[in-house]
């Protein structure tokens, strides 16, 4: 199921001003620029009924937030099997989103609810729930605040103990705006960024919100590899002990390793 059919009208709105503004930024074809391809190192398995929504990757395990009311849950995975190791299933009135660990704690968004969670990192126990405004979309943490994306251009820095927003920042390439920013992963001083619903990956100055550069992963999944349960690329997760870069997508059936290519 598309993101597309759970947004409200107001919403869909936005998002189609998004994409309107993508066009005009690249000359009507967004997948033109880019300054990284891929090389695919490791293909792992990835259970299908996932609707990716948030990935980490800590202390050699993959941890992961789904989407979609009913079926939302949180879960950790072992790389190398694809194997679910334990879940936590949201209130069926939840769609999951983003998520990120901060210590020996996890943190779970939701889509329209306005509500998040805070779970113990080891047995998944719900320690806390808190509220925000904004949709929420995408999750992580630069060791000092939480960030989040909510689909706007907006990106939200917040205490970690309390959710309280200390500032904010837009994300900007050549004086246009940018939307549709989704899962989120801080990486080595910048944000990385899915843009939805491409399959591309965007890299973010914290400090500024400007763009500087883009990353293309158009044919990442073999066509062989589709289905029609599938949706779009979604989910980046790094392993700073051995610079490993993690990517998959809602419902993939693969989750793959990622070694960056300059494209110039």
């Amino acid at each position: 199921m598309n993101r597309f059919s759970k947004l409200s009208v107001a919403g869909s709105v936005a998002l189609l001003a998004a994409a309107i503004v993508m066009l005009a930024l690249y000359g009507g074809n967004p997948d033109s620029h880019a300054d990284w391809t891929y090389e695919i190192v490791n293909t792992f398995a990835h259970e299908p009924n996932a609707f990716t929504q948030g990935l980490v990757f800590e202390d050699g395990f993959l941890y992961e937030g789904t989407g979609l009311n009913g079926s939302s849950e949180l879960r950790k995975v072992e790389l190398e099997t694809g194997k679910v190791l334990r879940t936590r299933k949201l209130p069926d009135e939840y769609f999951g989103e983003g998520i990120t660990i901060f210590g020996d704690r996890i943190i779970q968004l939701t889509f329209q609810s306005n509500v998040g969670f805070f779970y113990d990192k080891e047995t998944f126990e719900l320690l806390q729930e808190f509220s925000y405004p904004t949709e929420g979309w995408g999750l992580t943490h630069d060791s000092e605040h939480l960030i989040m994306s909510d689909g706007t251009p907006m990106l939200y820095f917040l205490n970690p103990q309390t959710f309280e927003q200390v500032r904010k920042i837009m994300v900007i390439e050549k004086e246009n705006v940018l939307w549709g920013l989704n899962e989120l992963e801080y990486i080595e001083g910048q944000i990385y960024a899915n843009v939805w619903p491409r399959d591309r990956i965007v890299r973010i100055d914290p400090k500024t919100g400007r763009v500087n550069g883009w990353i293309n992963f158009k044919g990442l999944l073999a066509p062989r590899d589709y289905n029609k349960d599938m949706d779009v690329f979604n989910g980046i997760a790094y392993d700073p002990a051995g610079d490993r870069l993690f990517v998959t997508g809602k419902c993939w059936p693969k989750l793959f390793e990622v070694k960056l290519i300059p494209t110039k």
